[in-house]
């Protein structure tokens, strides 16, 4: 099994995929006022998906976070930086975390979290997996 995509609720259509956008997502299809879909530079093939919602109507995410891993410590401090020039806020700076990771996290504007990352081989094989 492969992860195919992501969706996630949002509330203003184009306040949320130009948010998508700045962070460096490539977006690969624009359903407006509804949909639009975003992959990521590696290629991979995992999509992030929009799906606008009626918050007086239809449930937005509680407990989500969307995680972005980077290459490096340095790639994510310096992408971080590039953001924050363009006027990208962020709730926490980059910083080290006792799981291993280095996060930096933020909020779209529909209320999702998300982190950007780097876990190096903490992500996929941590001292504690079983």
């Amino acid at each position: 099994m492969t992860l195919n995509q992501i969706t996630i609720p949002c509330i203003d259509y184009a306040e949320s995929v130009a948010f998508y956008r700045a962070l460096g997502l490539v977006q690969i299809v624009d359903a407006p006022p509804r949909y639009a879909r975003f992959e990521s530079e590696s290629g991979d093939g995992a999509t992030l998906s929009l799906h606008a919602v009626d918050p007086a109507t239809e449930l937005v995410a509680a407990g989500t976070v969307i995680y972005f891993d980077h290459d490096s410590a340095e790639a994510l401090d310096r992408h971080v930086r590039e953001l924050e020039q363009r006027g990208v806020r962020f709730d926490t700076a980059p910083a080290d975390q006792r799981w291993g990771w280095r996060e930096a996290r933020l909020t779209d504007p529909a209320g999702n979290a998300v982190c950007l990352m780097f876990a190096g081989g903490n992500r996929r094989f941590p001292p504690w997996r079983i």
